[in-house]
């Protein structure tokens, strides 16, 4: 969606909005740590973020890299910065090209600083002069797809008025040359700030304005920012901060309440404004202690409209359903069925398609490094060593797994001790849910989806499990009828209890107004294309160890000998019935290990 539209929106729906700017950090580790806390603050409730651009394009793939990332797999509008410098029009037209692609509808057009290392701007071979021609290029490419951003700069009521005067008819240039709205250089004299705003008004002006606020995080990046940036300074900001400047907690806190003061008077002011962007510094506290103190607090429906997230993509803005699978590896499932031919309501995808299942060259990959994989995980050498770990991974001892890129979630810890005691037994789980039984939809563990409705879930659970094991297993739960299972091993060979080619709706929603929702499924074809996925993820983590070593002898064992199991207890109302024949296999091949010199003790 265009920020203007969601401007819109809020402005008929009479609330406050705000957004997030970040910046590409310069490492890979540094890149998927602010993706972590991108998705984090997401539940801050941003109606967009945007993503930087680095002069010159230094940083333009990760840019773009990111950009991917927010709009398909955290699933948040984004806005990328494009600057002219260094960027020749062919670069200019590629980012462009992907930032479509991917779903993309907003670019905040810029001229740019002058590369590294110049004091002086100027233009690239075959790139753009000023920022109104990188403005009227995108116009001429691309039409009204995309929303375009420029900067405004308050400070420039400071300059005498004839340079003022220029100043705000070339902002007016670019108005006229296509321009959606305009992001604000950071400020803190508010006054100022109104002021300019009523100035570019009178000259005719009147696409929306985002004000640029900067939390003001410690005394030595508020002085370096603002000196950079050439920023005024109110008197009354210094006498506060300055006593405290080497107590970065009391800067901060002090701060806060000197940003937030200043963001009331915006959104006081008779200027039109409702609206308020955070340069966040890829900074997670400053901000929310700002939006705290502003009361401002995310609206639940645009948190967690399904509980899965969202992709903005534009091949997958109306996806609906997804197999359970993939509940805890969002980005390989949307990686391996970017090509799926359709979804259509109801079900999950066509498993006529040729596509379905197809890797397509998405690389299966663990998430953590061989370091931080082996500080986790240790080098097991007993069935016991693995069980413990996964045992410890359901109690919130562990903070993930090959098969599990995050912590356990809120709603695993309503079943985290039978979790543990099944993974105790042998039972080697990768994916749970407990059964609910009409949860309202703000529920703050088992809640998804508009309020004022009613989500249930059938139990769900899916493991390794070793073959002798899966015996006593499936013993037992043929004596349970609401009981429907799917059992696969490494090679392929697939065997289940139900007799359905259809899914088996394992999530579903009643909400007002609305037809049922059901956002997760159970069925074969998609199970099985998980399976190679899932097998995949044990076979590198055995080979995180030394060749031939008894840790990589025992996991790759595991990984041949063992099947993929996955268990759906159809009766929502029992959230512990699921778990009854996991404990009796559990105790019978106890009983039968116990037993001296076989079963009948010969």
């Amino acid at each position: 969606m265009k920020i203007t539209q969601k401007i819109e929106q809020s402005a008929r729906d009479n609330k406050i909005w705000w957004s997030f700017e970040y910046f590409p950090p310069r490492t890979a580790q540094g890149l998927q740590n602010l993706l972590d806390r991108i998705e984090r603050m997401r539940a801050l409730g941003p109606e967009f973020i945007d993503i930087t651009w680095n002069a010159g394009g230094r940083t333009s793939d990760l840019t773009s890299e990111m950009v991917k990332t927010c709009q398909g797999l955290i699933g948040i509008e984004t806005c990328m910065h494009l600057t002219c410098t260094n960027m020749p029009q062919e670069k200019v037209d590629i980012a462009l090209k992907d930032a479509k692609k991917h779903g993309c509808r907003n670019v905040l057009a810029l001229r740019g600083d002058p590369p590294m290392g110049k004091d002086e701007w100027e233009a690239v071979e075959g790139g753009f002069v000023h920022g109104i021609d990188l403005v009227k290029h995108i116009r001429r490419e691309y039409d009204d797809y995309f929303d375009i951003a420029v900067a405004g700069f308050p400070e420039h009521m400071s300059l005498p008025p004839d340079e003022l005067a220029k100043e705000i008819q070339w902002l007016k240039e670019k108005v006229d040359a296509g321009v959606s709205f305009i992001f604000t250089q950071m400020f803190y004299e508010v006054e100022l700030f109104i002021d300019w705003v009523k100035a570019i008004r009178e000259a005719g002006i009147t696409i929306p304005i985002v004000p640029g606020i900067a939390p003001i995080q410690t005394w030595n990046g508020f002085q370096r920012a603002t000196s950079l940036a050439k920023i005024t300074v109110p008197r009354s900001f210094l006498d506060v901060l300055e006593p405290v400047k080497n107590d970065d907690e009391k800067v901060r806190e002090l701060g806060t309440q000197l940003v937030a003061d200043m963001c009331k008077k915006i959104l006081k002011a008779d200027i039109g404004i409702r609206g308020l962007h955070f340069y966040t510094m890829n900074l997670e506290k400053g901000t929310k202690m700002l939006l705290e103190e502003l009361s401002l607090v995310p609206r639940v429906e645009t948190v967690k409209p399904l509980p899965w997230r969202q992709s903005l993509t534009p091949n997958r803005r109306q996806e609906t359903i997804r197999p359970i699978f993939w509940a805890n590896r969002t980005k390989s499932y949307l990686s391996r069925t970017e090509n799926w031919d359709e979804y259509p309501n109801g079900r999950f995808g066509d498993s006529r398609s040729p596509a379905y299942g197809e890797i397509d060259g998405y690389g299966v990959a663990i998430k953590q490094t061989k370091e931080d994989a082996i500080k986790l995980w240790d080098h097991p050498t007993t069935v016991e060593d693995i069980t413990s770990l996964f045992s410890q991974f359901c109690l919130g001892q562990l903070k993930a797994l090959p098969w599990s890129d995050q912590p356990p979630t809120r709603e695993m810890s309503a079943i985290s001790k039978p979790l543990a005691e099944i993974n105790a037994l042998g039972f080697l789980t990768i994916n749970s849910q407990p059964a609910v039984n009409g949860a309202r939809s703000d529920n703050k563990d088992f809640g998804w989806g508009p309020p004022n409705g009613y989500v249930y879930q059938k139990a769900y659970l899916e493991f390794f499990v070793a073959p002798k094991l899966l015996d006593l297993l499936l013993a037992q739960i043929e004596r349970d009828s609401d009981i429907t299972y799917y059992v696969i091993n490494k090679r392929g060979d697939l065997r289940t209890n139900t007799h359905s080619d259809g899914p088996n709706a394992v999530t579903w929603g009643v909400f007002p107004g609305k037809e049922i929702v059901q956002p997760t499924i159970v069925e074969a074809i998609s199970f099985m294309a998980w399976k190679d996925e899932a097998f995949e993820l044990g076979t590198q983590w055995a080979n995180l160890y030394e060749h031939n070593s008894p840790t990589q002898k025992l996991i790759n064992e595991v990984m041949d000998t063992w099947f993929l199991v996955n268990v759906v207890h159809n009766d929502f109302h029992d959230r512990d019935a699921i778990f009854k024949p996991f404990f009796k296999a559990g105790a019978e091949s106890k009983t039968l290990h116990s037993k001296p010199n076989g079963v009948n003790g010969h």
